[in-house]
């Protein structure tokens, strides 16, 4: 495996570096520093890449994939373009279009669904939500209860989703749904794409415990939803679900961001003092950031193997459970390692504060005041898109064949 860029993706490199440098809108950084983002913030970087035909850079160019100097962008440069937007720090592309159900879409759907979709998602028109997980569903995702019944050209859904992110500003919502009841539980299962403002679906938000609105109750009762709006055949959506969680669970390692990640945690180590002495000086502090970039490094590489997969023309497999596992952990060992290096400057930390009330700004440096909620929120990474004991099981199925 040559670990040396080739002077075309060098060229390749800098004209995202210089693009990136340019276009991305500064008020969406300074909002996403104030944890202050609205829907228009979410989608203003989606759309300044759909401009450029930069939005989605994996996809089958027939279906609008990323192209540069006529030609669909190869795995190394995606992995550029990862690590430049990391460097850069931009938002976050929602993935509820982009990365799951548009390949979803393009790979099972019916022609009619590919062209009502695919530009939708590209321009960022719908905003996706995900409905898998519910009250009794989350890891065993086989005993999903929430019922579809056909009844001529519609299926009747009822039932309700739980953790469905940023669904109260999602137009639609890919749902699996229990299409039968009898034989093996993944055989029942089907994959809708449901209107958002159908009649019979309210969304009820949770409040996680950083203080944030990002997930959300699903309630189904009685929603009608065109039977053209099936993915694949009844009964066989568990292939769409597996498929979806593989690409899923592929962009959830983060490698790029973490490794930007590792570079400001040793600047606010060298920043704060431990003894009267910067912090990356304590032994037992440095080690620990020392295991971590060591272990990122050994995912990088791992990372870096399955593209060259893809670049043989495979798709993600089994590796993507890999990827998973140890990107979420070593995305909480990072913020873990951050709130302790900020020490007492990440404990007065409410959310909205100070405009929302308060009698005095939040105390210390500009990256304290993050660190705690941050490190909240990152305890979902073990969890979602299957939790890391789930991908355990499936590398001991597949990878060891125990």
């Amino acid at each position: 495996m040559k670990l040396e860029f080739s002077p075309e993706d060098l060229e390749f490199r800098d004209e995202v570096r210089a693009f990136i440098n340019e276009h991305f809108p500064a008020w969406v950084r300074d909002a996403e520093s104030r944890d202050a983002m609205t829907r228009e913030h979410y989608l203003a970087w989606h759309k300044v890449l759909h401009a450029k035909g930069w939005v989605a850079p994996a996809w089958p160019v027939e279906y609008g994939g990323a192209t540069w100097r006529g030609k669909a962008w190869s795995p190394t440069q995606r992995y550029i373009w990862s690590e430049e937007n990391a460097r850069a720090e931009t938002t976050h592309l929602l993935p509820f279009g982009l990365q799951m159900v548009g390949p979803v879409i393009y790979t099972f759907g019916t022609p009619e669904q590919k062209a009502r979709f695919l530009p939708r998602i590209l321009s960022a028109e719908d905003w996706w939500c995900q409905g898998y997980s519910e009250p009794g569903a989350g890891s065993d995702l086989a005993s999903l209860r929430t019922k579809a019944e056909r009844r001529g050209d519609v299926y009747v859904v009822n039932g309700m989703k739980t953790w469905t992110t940023l669904a109260q500003f999602a137009d639609w919502g890919f749902f699996l749904v229990r299409t039968k009841f009898e034989g093996k539980p993944q055989e029942g299962i089907s994959f809708l794409l449901i209107d958002m403002t159908s009649p019979g679906i309210t969304v009820r938000p949770i409040i996680t415990m950083d203080g944030g609105h990002e997930v959300n109750e699903v309630y189904l009762d009685n929603v009608e939803v065109p039977v053209e709006n099936l993915v694949g055949q009844e009964n066989m959506g568990w292939t769409c679900a597996k498929f979806l969680l593989a690409h899923e669970r592929t962009g959830i390692a983060g490698v790029a961001r973490s490794k930007r990640g590792i570079e400001k945690l040793r600047t606010i180590a060298r920043t704060e003092l431990s003894e009267g002495r910067p912090l990356i000086s304590d032994i037992d502090f440095s080690r620990k950031v020392s295991e971590l970039e060591i272990d990122l490094t050994s995912l990088e590489f791992t990372e870096l193997r399955s593209l060259a997969g893809e670049s043989a023309g495979r798709g993600p497999g089994p590796e993507s459970s890999l990827l998973k596992i140890k990107g979420t952990e070593i995305q909480q060992r990072l913020t873990e390692l951050a709130l302790e290096a900020v020490g007492h400057y990440g404990a007065p930390y409410f959310r909205g504060f100070p405009e929302e009330g308060g009698n005095m700004f939040p105390i210390g440096p500009d990256y304290a005041h993050q660190a705690a909620p941050v490190y909240f929120n990152m305890r979902k990474t073990s969890i979602y898109g299957g939790s890391n004991e789930i991908q355990r099981n499936i590398i001991a199925k597949m990878v060891l064949g125990l």
